[in-house]
């Protein structure tokens, strides 16, 4: 007998729906799983086994064969074990087929019969209501991450068994999912904590109110650190069709904190990292650190030390929003529209030519300052130059703290997202928005022009310097731009360091 499962491959973020095929027939005792499985996918054979002699059911002695379709896409990970079961118990006529014609199944099984969650379950959960799916049964420590899909019948399975009091109409979960909150992100730490920094300070509050990709170029010990990890606390929460999203990348790639929805992200790789750990890669191809930063910070500390190839390919996720990794025979498009906030010392040594301190010779410092590419320079809005501050402005009170300045940052983020859409800021607008909605009267485009030439921008930092400026006057509350906005965003972009 022929029995039709259905169920979800991750494929980087998002599920492609798969039907598990089993067939049993007459044979020699044997049980094959075909579709493109990987090594996890192919032990659901004991797992599957054990789980339902444990649990009470009867496991056939005839020729057992799975089908994963499509054949085509490879299948990664044990969460296939509970859709190969409910089939198996389908096709040797254990179940009755009305089961898997109503619901979806994801879930690993333990030899006992225990029903154990799985990565990705909020993909699933949406994949399922675009398949027209009724019902979806999980794990139920996965229960309350599909439950945020609406208008989908959430199974929570403890242990496989229940499977027949579902099939039978007498299912009663044994308890209620909990309830599911957005993280506030209450307790992280205060801008108020940077001190003897004010254009460093108010160059945050621009950056954040934009969403513009930021660098800071000071000798160490300075304060370039602990800004950028205080960045996220001036950053509005995330809405909730934005933390779905930001939900469902973690969940695919088992960074979800159970019962929460994401917060918005903040990634600091080390500087070690290899171009596919930053902007994904492998087989099958995996999430890298900017699309774990989607929707949120991506922070570079010691920028000098990462290597060529990693920062240079950041070149398509800033510029795009998305990155596309191809790989034979198929390719996958990722998530990453994300903030770079970087960091770097003006010389390997980090004190900086000025100071009487530094050793490091003519040749070192441009090798040091060549590993920012002037393509990747070019997609950076904001660069400031950090010096140390001074035992008085170290023992100075604090500063503004950081719910001050998210008030203006939020009300500067709602008017971006009533001219350009919900989500979206200064920093998403593509060229014909940029030319829309950043008009200049004559002062203005005369200060710009004389910035062109004097700072010799190229077309991209042209627009990039009226995006930034459009961010001050949204912070100002006004809807023109200024001669003065047209200044102050020239010389946020230049690098005193060069």
């Amino acid at each position: 007998m022929l029995a039709v499962a259905k169920t979800f491959a991750i494929v980087g973020v998002e599920a492609r729906p798969v039907e598990v095929e089993v067939d049993v027939s007459r044979g020699l005792p044997a049980f094959a799983i075909v579709g493109l499985p990987d090594p996890a996918v192919r032990e659901a054979r004991e797992r599957v086994r054990g789980a339902l002699l444990n649990a009470g059911f009867e496991f056939p002695l005839r020729r057992i064969t799975a089908n994963l379709a499509p054949a085509d896409l490879r299948k990664v990970g044990p969460g296939f074990d509970l859709a190969i079961a409910a089939a198996l118990l389908v096709a040797s006529g254990q179940l009755p087929s009305e089961l898997i014609g109503r619901y979806a199944f994801a879930g690993e099984l333990a030899l006992d019969g225990a029903v154990r969650g799985v990565n990705g379950v909020l993909a699933m959960s949406q994949a399922a209501t675009e398949e027209d799916l009724p019902g979806f049964v999980v794990a139920a420590e996965n229960s309350a991450e599909a439950g945020l899909v609406e208008r989908l019948e959430v199974v929570p399975l403890e242990r496989i068994g229940q499977l027949e009091a579902l099939a039978s109409g007498d299912w009663e979960p044994a308890t209620p999912a909990p309830p599911v909150e957005i993280e506030t992100g209450e307790a992280l730490p205060d801008v108020a904590d940077l001190r003897g920094q004010p254009f460093l300070r108010f160059a945050l509050e621009v950056a954040a109110a934009g969403g513009h990709s930021m660098l800071m170029i000071g000798p160490a010990g300075a304060g370039k650190s602990l800004a950028a990890r205080r960045l996220p606390s001036l950053m509005p929460a995330l809405d909730r069709d934005e933390a779905l999203e930001v939900t469902r990348i973690a969940s695919a790639c088992g960074r979800l904190a159970p019962g929460r929805l994401a917060a918005r992200p903040y990634r600091d790789p080390h500087h070690t990292i290899s171009a596919a750990g930053l902007v994904g890669g492998g087989s099958p191809p995996r999430a890298g650190e900017v699309t774990l930063a989607h929707r949120g910070v991506l922070f570079l500390d010691e920028l000098g030390e990462f290597s060529r190839a990693a920062l240079e390919a950041l070149r398509q996720p800033l510029e795009q929003g998305s990155v596309t990794i191809v790989r034979a025979g198929h390719s996958v498009s990722l998530p990453c529209r994300f903030m770079l906030v970087a960091a770097a010392n003006p010389c390997p040594c980090g004190r900086g030519p000025e100071s009487d301190r530094c050793r490091c010779g003519q040749a070192e410092v441009a090798r040091y300052a060549a590993k920012l590419s002037g393509p990747l320079a070019d997609r950076i809005d904001i660069c400031v130059a950090v010096s140390q501050p001074s035992a008085e402005a170290m023992r100075a009170p604090a500063g503004e703290a950081s719910a001050a300045v998210r008030e203006r940052v939020q009300a500067a983020r709602a008017r971006q997202g009533d001219r350009l859409g919900p989500g979206r800021c200064n920093a998403d607008m593509s060229p014909v928005e940029t030319r829309r909605h950043c008009p200049l009267d004559d002062e203005a485009a005369g200060v710009l022009t004389r910035q062109h030439a004097e700072l010799g921008l190229s077309g991209r930092g042209h627009e990039r310097v009226l995006r930034v400026a459009r961010t001050l006057a949204d912070l100002e509350g006004r809807e023109a731009i200024t001669a003065t906005d047209i200044l102050t965003a020239g010389n946020m972009r230049k690098r005193e360091d060069a």
